[in-house]
């Protein structure tokens, strides 16, 4: 349609996808091929020379892959994306696109729990220095950055405590120094957030979480210029091997069809949990940006879209209470990831954040009562008819 921008939902079923022309299928195709036959050797020193030109072997470019990365570029704003492995092959990928020993780089201190194993127990193995900060304040990012700093590394929502970053003031700073900035948007995905329309340099996402939703694959997606992307795919891609298989590119864009339908149904969803956990009388603290007296309320309504599906709280009786919580859910379940369509729960310090020590939790406000919830799209009665019969199972428990 010639001079109307279609809407994100209409954008996220049909941008970047191709019908099959040989056959028609409305359906893309999944390419479940490990290499490509070349028309000439004049074409297979063209395409290797540039792989973005076509497709010389699956490891390197698929079109499935392709397809994918197109389609969340384009809903990112972006440039250019590239489709892989897993939300951390994205994460590790998009890093050491922009950095090498010797480097600095900023990452917020409240950070996933495999990230920041990555920046505290790989990359400085490498000869990467690392200053961890809170994102959430803007003069204290604009401190720790040094002469060699390279690249400023935030999460927001921030995974497990929902803290929010201001993405613009961030970039503004970031690029008064010629530094990147990378925002990990898992929690928010595409339709709550646009890391690049506010300054960043690069967003990753891991797409097993809402991209996908339906929590049967495991992929990620980097999006940013077409030359940052044409050096994440040749040589980082091209060497550490975290591709995506053209069977995962494929189930992530069937889950994107109704990203915004999903998004839509989490958001309401988390924030009516998020509104009854905040008054009940064995919860000490609830995480999540929707409440007025989240610290960052106002910067997320400025900045989101909606305040997403994720809710971390703290119980007042602590781990036993959380764990006598979570062995009492029945429909929602116990399990680690989220971002699906249904509910899921965990205790962070042991599941999602055991990379980290208890002092290291602590400091950054993960405690050891702690337990998120990923509010799914199940009709919100049930679950928070589940929540209270957990709650008071808890309750007769631990008295």
């Amino acid at each position: 349609m010639t001079g109307r921008k279609l809407g994100f939902g209409t954008r996220a079923i049909h941008v970047g996808q191709e019908h099959d022309p040989r056959t028609g299928a409305h359906a893309s195709p999944i390419y479940q091929t490990s290499t490509f036959v070349l028309e000439n050797v004049d074409e297979a020193i063209r395409l290797n020379q540039d792989q973005e030109a076509g497709f010389t072997y699956t490891r390197f470019r698929s079109p499935s892959e392709a397809e994918l990365a197109n389609k969340v570029a384009k809903l990112e704003n972006g440039e250019a994306g590239l489709a892989v492995g897993s939300g951390m092959a994205a994460i590790s990928t998009a890093i050491m696109t922009l950095v090498k020993g010797g480097d600095h780089i900023i990452a917020g201190d409240v950070l996933y729990g495999c990230t920041f194993a990555l920046i505290e127990q790989v990359l400085r193995d490498y000869g990467v220095e690392v200053t961890l900060v809170d994102t959430s304040d803007v003069n204290a990012v604009e401190k720790a950055i040094q002469p060699n700093t390279k690249a400023i590394y935030i999460e927001t929502p921030a995974n497990p405590i929902l803290r929010i970053s201001d993405i613009k003031k961030i970039s503004e700073v970031a690029h008064k120094n010629d530094v990147k900035v990378i925002v990990d948007s898992t929690f928010a995905s595409p339709y709550l957030q646009n890391p690049l329309d506010l300054g960043a340099d690069v967003v990753v996402h891991s797409a097993t979480k809402y991209l996908s939703g339906h929590g049967n694959v495991v992929a990620g997606v980097i999006v940013g210029s077409k030359g940052f992307i044409r050096k994440a795919r040749m040589p980082q891609l091209q060497t550490f091997g975290a591709v995506i298989s053209p069977f995962d590119a494929w189930l992530v864009m069937q889950g994107m069809k109704t990203l915004e339908l999903r998004m839509e149904r989490h958001c309401e969803n988390a924030q009516k949990a998020a509104e009854y956990l905040n008054e009940h009388p064995a919860v000490e603290k609830v995480y999540y940006p929707g409440l007025k007296e989240h610290p960052q309320h106002e910067l997320a309504k400025k900045q989101m879209n909606g305040f997403g599906g994720m809710i971390s709280f703290d119980l007042k009786d602590g781990f036993e209470a959380g764990k006598a919580l979570m062995n009492s859910v029945e429909v929602i379940n116990l399990a680690t990831s989220l971002g699906n369509v249904d509910s899921l729960i965990q205790h962070s310090p042991s599941m999602s954040h055991f990379d980290m020590t208890s002092e290291e939790r602590a400091a950054v406000g993960i405690h050891e009562g702690q337990v998120r919830l990923s509010v799914g799209v199940e009709n919100i009665e049930d679950i928070l008819a589940d929540l209270k019969q957990a709650l008071e199972k808890m309750e007769a428990e631990i008295k």
